[in-house]
């Protein structure tokens, strides 16, 4: 019988925070394009979902990858057809995202799960695979004091992934990996990488993009919580 989890990873992109597609439109209308946010929105899911292989994190670091997920975005919605303005867009993106974190959406009902977990006496840790601006980016959106640990991967040279993270952070929150839960938006880096560290898992498919893996998923961080609290 799989013991009840006490401590709770949950990853920062794609699960707490979102990308400001508001802001990339933005960008766009300076060098003359256009761009729609839900549409930008709606990409990301695909993008990442395609992205999301073995092959694609092998040899590479989140920075590296940064820029194929953004090109792999513009592509699914459309925004690939002029180079020049992709490019200078994409440079803009980068230049922000360096210095502030482009992933500063906060999906709805999320601050309110998170409070729901720690109510319920849960030990609650961001664990996400970043550029050393997560812990800045969480305090600014008022999602960092709901947290035990914050922990970045850019900070500890090591990232999902490699099981070492997630041994490092399972120290730093002073539990045990069998009563740890790792919450993702992943599976060759979520799911796979904290099963290989010996933690419990969990995906986040709000659209059945990962139907028939073999893995429990839940559409929202409020369906989570009743999943591991039954409230």
């Amino acid at each position: 019988m799989t013991p009840a989890p006490r401590t709770l990873f949950i990853d920062a992109g794609g699960v707490l925070v979102r990308p400001n597609w508001s802001r990339v439109c933005g960008y766009f209308a300076t060098y003359g394009g256009v761009a729609d946010p839900a549409r930008l929105a709606r990409a990301e899911l695909v993008a990442a979902r395609e992205l999301d292989t073995p092959e694609n994190f092998r040899n590479s670091d989140d920075d590296s990858r940064w820029s194929r997920f953004v090109a792999t975005v513009f592509r699914h919605a459309g925004l690939d057809g002029d180079a020049a303005v992709s490019a200078a867009v994409l440079r803009d993106m980068r230049a922000y995202h360096q210095s502030q974190n482009l992933w500063e959406t906060v999906p709805p009902g999320v601050p309110e799960a998170v409070d729901r977990l720690h109510g319920a006496g849960f030990q609650l840790v961001v664990v996400s695979n970043a550029n050393g601006t997560v812990r800045a980016k969480l305090e600014r959106l008022g999602l960092a004091p709901r947290f035990h640990h914050i922990l970045d991967s850019f900070e500890e040279n090591v990232e999902k992934p490699d099981p070492r993270f997630f041994e490092i952070l399972v120290a730093r929150a002073g539990g045990r990996p069998e009563t740890t839960l790792h919450v993702g938006d992943l599976y060759h880096v979520d799911v796979l990488g904290s099963r290989r560290a010996g933690l419990q898992s969990m995906l986040l498919d709000p659209h059945d993009l990962y139907a028939g893996y073999d893995v429990k998923r839940v559409k929202s961080l409020d369906q989570l919580v009743t999943a591991i609290t039954g409230l």
